[in-house]
C-alpha cells in the first residue's frame, strides 16, 4: 500500500480524488490538508463520504509521503512547493495548471512531465512529477491526436465545447448560481481559453502545429464536457476510423464508437468516448469526458498507476450513471 496525501481536498476535484483513493486497492489515504477546514471531518464537506472514512482535514503535512496530489487553485502549486519540502522519492501530481507548459516544467529540482497518457505514456512511467492536463485540453487533444499523428490537420480546427458547472469550482459566482445557470447557456473566453497553450504544445510535439478556434460554453448541467470539432479531411470515414482505432489500440480509456455518443455515457467514469462523422470534405469529431474524472482526478490516478507499474485501469473500473 502506498500512502497518499492530498493538498486542497475541499473542492470538487479534491472530493472526487478522495473517493477514488479510498476505493483504490493499492492506495491508503493518510491526510487531506486544508488550512481553512483543519479539524473538521471529511464528510462535513463531502457528505457522500459519511460512513466511508473517519479522517479529518488537517493543517499538518507528512513530508515523506509516497504520493502527493496538489488540488490547489491555478497558480498556487508553485507557492505551496516553495514553502514545503518533500522527499525526492515522493511522487507529486499537480492537478492545477502550474507545470503544464514546457517553460514551467523544471521547478525546484524536479522536472514535471505533461500527464496525458495517450500522448506520452512512457515518459509518465519514468517520472515522479506529473502535470495533470486540463479538462478541456484532455477532451480536445484526444479528439485530435490521431489526425495530428498522421499529419492530417491541414486546415483550421473549429471547436465548440460545453462544460458543466463543476468545471468552475465550488466558489459561488454569478454564472455558477443556480438561478442564472438553470435553463441557460452562454459562451466564455472565446478563442482565448487558457487550455489552448497545452493543446498547441502537444500538437507541435507531433510536428502538427494547427490553427485552432475554441468556443467554450457553460452548460445547464453539473459535470462533463461535450466537445464537437470539425476540420478539413479528404480521406474516407473508414480511413479516419482506422487511424483512430490504431492510435488508441493500447489505451483502454479512449474508445471509438460507431454510434453517436452522449455525455451520460461517460459521467462518473475515466473514459473518453469519440465518434467520427464525415460530411463532404469535413470530418466532425465528437468527444465526451467527465471533467472531474478523466478531466482531472481519474487521470491523476491513471498516471499514478503508470508510474507505479500497476495495471492502468486499477481502481478505475467505474460504471457510468446513464439513467
Amino acid at each position: 500500500m502506498k500512502n497518499v496525501g492530498i493538498i486542497g481536498g475541499s473542492g470538487y476535484t479534491g472530493g472526487e480524488l478522495i473517493r477514488l483513493v479510498l476505493q483504490h486497492p493499492a492506495l491508503k489515504l493518510s491526510f487531506v490538508y486544508s488550512t481553512t477546514r483543519s479539524g473538521k471531518s471529511l464528510n462535513s464537506v463531502h457528505q457522500d463520504l459519511l460512513g466511508t472514512v473517519s479522517l479529518d482535514f488537517t493543517d499538518s503535512i507528512e513530508s515523506d509521503i509516497d504520493i502527493l496530489y496538489l488540488c490547489l487553485g491555478h497558480g498556487n502549486s508553485k507557492t505551496f512547493l516553495k514553502e514545503h519540502s518533500f522527499s525526492d522519492k515522493t511522487i507529486i501530481i499537480d492537478l492545477g495548471n502550474d507545470f503544464r507548459l514546457e517553460a514551467d516544467q523544471a521547478f525546484e529540482g524536479r522536472n514535471f512531465v505533461y500527464g496525458l497518457p495517450e500522448l506520452q505514456k512512457e515518459k509518465i512511467e519514468n517520472s515522479k512529477s506529473i502535470a495533470n492536463p486540463g479538462c478541456f485540453a484532455t477532451a480536445i487533444q484526444l479528439a485530435l491526436l490521431p489526425l495530428a499523428n498522421q499529419n492530417l490537420i491541414n486546415g483550421p480546427v473549429h471547436i465548440n465545447a460545453t462544460t458543466g458547472s463543476t468545471g468552475a469550482g465550488v466558489g459561488l459566482s454569478t454564472t455558477n448560481h443556480f438561478s442564472w445557470r438553470n435553463n441557460n447557456l452562454s459562451w466564455y473566453k472565446p478563442f482565448t481559453h487558457q487550455h489552448l497553450g497545452e493543446i498547441h504544445q502537444s500538437l507541435e510535439q507531433l510536428d502538427s502545429p494547427s490553427e485552432i478556434y475554441l468556443i467554450p460554453q457553460r452548460g445547464d448541467f453539473t459535470r462533463g464536457i461535450f466537445t464537437t470539432l470539425y476540420t478539413s479531411f479528404e480521406g474516407s470515414l473508414e480511413e479516419a476510423k482506422k487511424y483512430y482505432h490504431t492510435f488508441y489500440a493500447f489505451h483502454p480509456f479512449t474508445q471509438i464508437s460507431d454510434q453517436e455518443v452522449s455525455l451520460k455515457s461517460v459521467i462518473n467514469t475515466n473514459y473518453c468516448f469519440i465518434h467520427l462523422h464525415k460530411y463532404q470534405n469535413k470530418l466532425l469529431i465528437t468527444s465526451v469526458i467527465d471533467n472531474l474524472v478523466k478531466g482531472a482526478s481519474g487521470q491523476a490516478i491513471q498516471n499514478t498507476n503508470l508510474i507505479m507499474g500497476w495495471e492502468e485501469n486499477l481502481g478505475l473500473n467505474l460504471k457510468a450513471s446513464i439513467f
